[in-house]
């Protein structure tokens, strides 16, 4: 009996020891200065598994510190001595201090089994704390969280712009977002696109990332960032908000920098080169392009510049960039293209200046020195005589192409580029369109000399009298109205629409000439008389809607189109 006692009592002891909860917060340390964050460490340890966590974890009131961020992580495995389950519940909340004094921070709460559990308070001392605004509109509030803030001059940090609020619909009220803007740094947009709502932010509040921007800052020392701005819009009124100010401890470069050090901090490569394929001719233009890629101040930085030289003359380049953001900095690449053009003829060195840069993740300078490029520029002569032989038959099939040009044939579309490799199709196309031009020609010159010959062989017909040879002039010099009212259709398509009016106007004097009327007020009289009041009546009706759409000051393709009919129409019926 005694023996069973003493395994029941053995039994609940290990009950005891065994299950349990354990909830502890400890701060990363008591004592804090001015640019120190709050790190706070929540551990819920739970010894069994007959454990229920039933609500989520209760922060104290922390309105005496700005949240910077929050993170939270959970694991568990089975204590192999005792076959127990432990799980445990690891919470991260970074906070910022408002006001300096001793802070008390209180008790974090959580309800496991229909039991609440709480940590002990505690106080911690903060010293030489400047007053933050964290922006605030009712209960929405803007934070901006750096995710560096101890970084080089020139080197990149990313922030981050969070909104917070307890009612989820005040989210999509927030626009206009301004990002701050200051001579000692450069702020570079990433990303305005919106997270999802996270609902488990402290305090009983939700929060979505709005923004994420990238800080350049341009000189050493504490560099304050200014709070970034946003309107929260309703139909009743629009309120501004305004986020806190974040303080940057940025450090001077290292004292020994390379000679083509200015301010490239990153980890960047260089390389120049030729793009222009052809042949490189004294006195003619060359395209040089140098490129420098990689990770960093990438868009901020000075790139390197091709050094004068009496051998060549070069011109301001023309940027463009190919980059995007990454976790370093801005990636990509920076093309710098360049005309340069040989003074003479034979081989010259295009060099650039030197170029280096601070790798703040090694924490050294690297120097790539210098780039060159060699080019042979050769004279007219020399050029000429380089040719190959399928180049001079390109280059006289081009000519005679360019001469023979027609608006029918548009036999430019067939000349020829210059080429490095021998391509015989090309050669064969050529020859083969040089036997078509030289066929069409022999046959155009048998079918001209038979027109002669039955010219000569034709009797000569009779003159006739003189109004009948009137008659004859007219009918060939009689214009078609249908090809009026096509081209005006084109101008129409094309928008040409001074041509337009002006074709209008020819066609109005055409038709007035074939009945002999020297004005449209005659015009209209003599319609009215011979055709009858209707028609002149929409005679002067066209008219008027001519002027209007003429001198609109925006033209409209439906009123066109509508007056584009009204000329086909009218015309047609008067018209001889």
């Amino acid at each position: 009996m005694q023996y069973r006692l003493t395994y029941i009592l053995a039994l609940l002891l290990s009950v005891t020891a065994y299950g349990q909860v354990n909830f502890t917060v400890t701060p990363d340390k008591t004592d804090y200065n001015g640019k120190d964050i709050v790190n706070l460490t929540i551990v819920l340890e739970l010894n069994g598994s007959e454990y229920n966590q039933q609500t989520p974890i209760r922060l104290p009131d922390l309105s005496k510190f700005n949240m910077i961020g929050t993170g939270s992580v959970n694991s568990g495995y089975m204590d192999p001595e005792t076959n127990t389950v432990i799980t445990q519940y690891v919470t991260r909340v970074a906070l910022e201090p408002k006001k300096k004094g001793k802070v008390k921070i209180g008790s974090v709460l959580v309800t496991i089994n229909n039991k609440i559990y709480k940590t002990e308070p505690f106080d911690i001392m903060v010293r030489d704390v400047e007053k933050k605004s964290l922006a605030a509109s009712g209960d929405v509030y803007l934070n901006m969280e750096i995710q560096d803030k101890e970084v080089y001059q020139d080197q990149p940090t990313i922030a981050v712009l969070k909104v917070y609020s307890r009612n989820m619909d005040n989210f999509r009220k927030v626009k206009n977002i301004r990002l701050p803007h200051q001579d000692n740094m450069d702020v570079q947009p990433v990303s305005f696109a919106r997270s999802e709502i996270d609902p488990s932010a402290p305090g009983n509040l939700s929060s979505q990332v709005v923004a994420m921007f990238m800080i350049f800052p341009n000189e050493s020392g504490s560099v304050e960032i200014p709070a970034v701005t946003a309107s929260l819009s309703s139909y009743s009124n629009k309120n501004k908000l305004t986020s806190n100010k974040v303080k940057l401890s940025v450090k001077k470069l290292p004292e020994g920098s390379p000679e083509g050090f200015k301010n490239a901090v990153g980890d960047f490569n260089i390389s120049v080169y030729n793009v222009t394929k052809e042949k490189i001719e004294a006195k003619k233009p060359v395209n040089v392009v140098v490129k420098v890629s990689g990770e960093g101040n990438l868009t901020n930085m000075e790139l390197p510049k091709i050094l004068p030289s009496p051998d060549y003359e070069v011109f301001a380049p023309k940027i463009t960039s190919n980059v995007v953001p990454g976790n370093a900095g801005i990636k990509g690449e920076i093309l710098a293209n360049y005309i340069v053009i040989p003074r003479k003829a034979g081989s010259l060195l295009v060099k650039t200046e030197p170029f280096s840069f601070f790798n703040p993740e090694h924490k050294e300078y690297v120097d790539l020195g210098q780039k060159i490029l060699t080019l042979n520029a050769m004279s007219h002569e020399q050029v000429l005589e380089a040719r190959t032989t399928v180049e001079k038959v390109n280059e006289y099939t081009n000519n005679l192409l360019e001469t023979v040009d027609t608006p029918v044939l548009k036999t430019t579309s067939f000349k020829v580029k210059e080429k490095d490799k021998f391509h015989w199709n090309i050669l064969l196309v050529n020859l083969l369109i040089l036997l078509g031009l030289l066929a069409a020609y022999l046959i155009f010159r048998n079918w001209k000399k038979k027109q002669r010959k039955n010219e000569k062989a034709a009797p000569a017909d009779s003159l006739g009298s003189v109004a009948e040879t009137e008659e004859q002039i007219r009918e060939t010099m009689k214009t078609d109205i249908n090809d009026y009212f096509s081209y005006l259709e084109n101008l129409k398509d094309s928008g040409d629409y001074q041509r337009f009016f002006q074709t209008a106007d020819e066609l109005d004097a055409e038709v007035r000439k074939q009945y002999g009327q020297d004005s449209t007020e005659d015009m209209r009289t003599f319609l009215e008389s011979h055709k009858g009041t209707v028609l002149a009546e929409e005679y002067r009706i066209l008219l008027q809607k001519i002027q209007i759409e003429k001198y609109a000051p925006v033209k409209s393709a439906d009123a066109l189109d509508d007056l584009l009919t009204g000329i086909v129409n009218f015309y047609s019926q008067i018209s001889k």
